[in-house]
């Protein structure tokens, strides 16, 4: 037979037989293939809510609650057994209980399997083909196999379970009363139970993996936008001075009377790689620009514009102390920038998270460097703190590591927060 043939046949079959086989191969993936597969079951987990606060020697005991239920219930369905009087069945059913443990799927088989067999050598006929030992063995395992496997594991036993049940009534029984039914009613319960509660326990961890990848893309993406900001930034400030370095080398040689050959090309050269290195610094750091963006009008803010800045946080309601100690003296640009950006931020999220508080602002000029310290107290007062993203203290680490400085951002003893920065800076020579 050719495929052309196969696949003609293939085409020319009912839907109901392809919708068999589709219910066949469900079956066979879920409780066939693999059947005797190693599944040891896993210590539980202590971390939650309630287990998390109970003390660390009493969780490692506790990790193993579930295996003690499983190991429980097999001594209960041994008691019933020695009860009666006749303890061999209850072994075989107990064992499959105990098998739960490892091997669940080959469990519910074993359990099924020898059903008929524990019944009949309990003398138990009411019933057929479940004893009380085989229907608490099967319902016990049925338990543990649905909470250790997928809902429609859960499903394909409970409709085994059924058939083989039905079949061993109608075709070996001796006109008994069977206990299929009851069976049925009972794990149908038990399982739904089971189910519902896997699937929340999935969906919640779904919705946690999914909270944490969201938080995780936030703070990437709010990295980035930082990034990209300081990116714009330096584009600004270097392509400023790049251009003064190309002015000057083009205007120098015009400056001094009858300048040598070697020096007016040294002045040429220098106009080129400035030129070159405007290019392509340009080149390299547009492409951080957003098509919407557009360059500021006004020159960006220095150290010298703090004041302003403080002005205003005061008028928002924060009371707010600057100190400046040191000779104040002229920082690269990039420097100035990024320190009123720190401060910025710093004085920002103090208005957010402790409104009422009061704050405290100290720029030192340092040798070979500047040091930046913003501090406020505990929130004070009937307004209540702003939550935040977190992404503000990144920014100005951020910032601070571009610049190959130092900073921390820590809460203090009396409830407030400060952030300290060093940022190590060379004297701006004047141009």
């Amino acid at each position: 037979m050719t495929d052309t043939d196969t696949g003609a046949t293939r085409r020319s079959r009912s839907p109901e037989y392809r919708m068999a086989q589709g219910v066949f191969l469900g079956m066979r993936r879920e409780l066939l293939d693999d059947a005797l597969a190693y599944r040891p079951l896993t210590p539980m987990r202590t971390d939650g809510p309630v287990t998390g606060r109970l003390p660390r020697a009493l969780r490692e005991y506790l990790a193993w609650f579930p295996h003690a239920l499983v190991v429980g219930a097999a001594l209960i369905v041994m008691s019933v057994g020695y009860t009666d009087g006749n303890p061999g069945p209850s072994v075989i059913a107990a064992a499959a209980i105990l098998l739960t443990l490892v091997r669940p799927v080959g469990a519910f088989w074993l359990s099924l399997a020898t059903a008929p067999f524990v019944s009949i050598m309990s003398g138990y006929w009411d019933g057929w083909p479940w004893s009380p030992v085989s229907f608490m063995g099967q319902l016990t395992v049925m338990t543990v196999v649905a909470a250790r496997t997928r809902p429609r594991t859960a499903a394909w036993m409970w409709v085994i379970t059924g058939a083989f049940g039905f079949f061993c009534e109608i075709f070996l029984s001796r006109g008994s009363t069977g206990a299929t039914w009851p069976l049925l009613v009972t794990s149908a319960f038990v399982l739904l139970c089971v189910t519902v509660h896997q699937t929340r326990r999935e969906a919640r961890k779904e919705v946690t993996a999914q909270q944490t990848a969201t938080a995780q893309e936030r703070s990437r993406r709010t990295l980035l936008e930082e990034r990209t900001t300081i990116a714009r930034e330096l584009h600004d400030v270097v392509a400023h001075h790049m251009s003064v370095v190309a002015i000057q080398a083009e205007a120098a040689p015009y400056r001094v009377e009858n300048p040598p050959p070697e020096l007016e090309q040294a002045f040429v050269t220098i106009r080129e790689n400035a030129v070159a290195a405007l290019t392509e610094l340009r080149r390299i750091l547009g492409v951080v620009r957003a098509e919407d963006y557009e360059a500021p009008d006004a020159p960006q803010p220095t150290l010298a514009d703090l004041g302003a800045l403080i002005a205003n946080v005061r008028e928002a309601g924060l009371t707010v102390d600057a100190t400046v100690t040191g000779a104040a003296r002229e920082l690269p640009q990039g420097v100035e920038l990024s320190a009123y950006r720190i401060v910025q931020e710093a004085l920002s999220n103090a208005l957010r998270h402790a409104p009422g508080a009061a704050a405290k602002v100290e720029v030192s000029y340092v040798l070979g460097g500047l040091g930046l310290r913003v501090v406020n107290g505990p929130p004070r007062g009937l307004v209540k703190p702003s939550p935040g993203a977190g992404h503000g203290i990144t920014g100005m680490r951020e910032r601070v590591a571009m610049l190959d400085g130092e900073m921390t951002a820590e809460p203090t003893r009396e409830g407030g927060y400060e952030v300290a920065a060093f940022i190590p800076a060379q004297r701006q020579e004047a141009a």
